[in-house]
C-alpha cells in the first residue's frame, strides 16, 4: 500500500541505468494485474537502446521525458484471440499501473505516457519498434532513477463519495 501513496510521475532521471533483475520485476508485476476472462492480451517491448527510446520521445506531444530514461517499457494489447477484446485496453491499463506501483517499491520513478487510443502515436511507436499488426502499443513507460525525490499530492476528496 505505501507505493499507492508515495508514487508519482517521474519524468527526470539519473543516468544510472535500471538493473536487469528490476525489469524483471516491473514485468512480473505487470503480468500478476487482474485480467477480463483471464484474457491476458499482454506483451511488452522493454526499450535500452538510446537511438529508439529518443525516437519514441517524438511520438505524442507529451512523451518529450522519455529521451532522458535508460529504459522504456512499451505496453502491447493483441488483437487476435481475445475472449474479451473490448477489454484488453482496461487490462492493459491495470499492467501498467502496477509496472507503476512497483517502479516506486524499488526505488524508481516512472510516468505513464498515454499513446492510445491515438491511431497516429499508436502507429508511430508501432513503426519505431516494428510491432507487428497483431499488436497494438497502448502506452510508453519510462523508467529510472529519479533526479529528485517528490511528495504526492493528497488526491482525497470526500464530496465524491455517495453513500446509499
Amino acid at each position: 500500500m505505501k507505493s499507492i501513496f508515495h508514487r508519482t510521475s517521474v519524468r527526470r532521471f539519473k543516468d544510472d541505468p535500471v538493473k536487469s533483475t528490476d525489469i524483471e520485476w516491473l514485468l512480473r508485476a505487470a503480468m500478476a494485474a487482474p485480467s477480463a476472462c483471464n484474457q491476458q492480451p499482454w506483451e511488452f517491448y522493454v526499450v535500452r537502446d538510446p537511438e529508439k527510446i529518443k525516437a519514441l520521445a517524438g511520438c505524442s506531444p507529451y512523451s518529450g521525458c522519455a529521451a532522458g530514461a535508460k529504459l522504456v517499457i512499451v505496453p502491447c494489447c493483441r488483437t487476435e484471440g481475445l475472449i474479451a477484446p473490448a477489454y484488453g485496453e482496461i487490462d492493459l491499463a491495470i499492467a501498467s499501473e502496477n509496472i507503476l506501483l512497483e517502479a516506486d517499491s524499488l526505488g524508481y520513478g516512472a510516468v505513464w505516457l498515454g499513446i492510445a487510443p491515438e491511431e497516429e502515436r499508436m502507429k508511430k511507436a508501432a513503426e519505431i519498434l516494428e510491432i507487428p499488426e497483431t499488436l497494438k502499443p497502448f502506452c510508453l513507460i519510462p523508467v529510472g532513477v529519479p533526479v529528485q525525490e517528490q511528495t504526492q499530492e493528497n488526491r482525497f476528496d470526500p464530496s465524491r463519495i455517495h453513500e446509499i
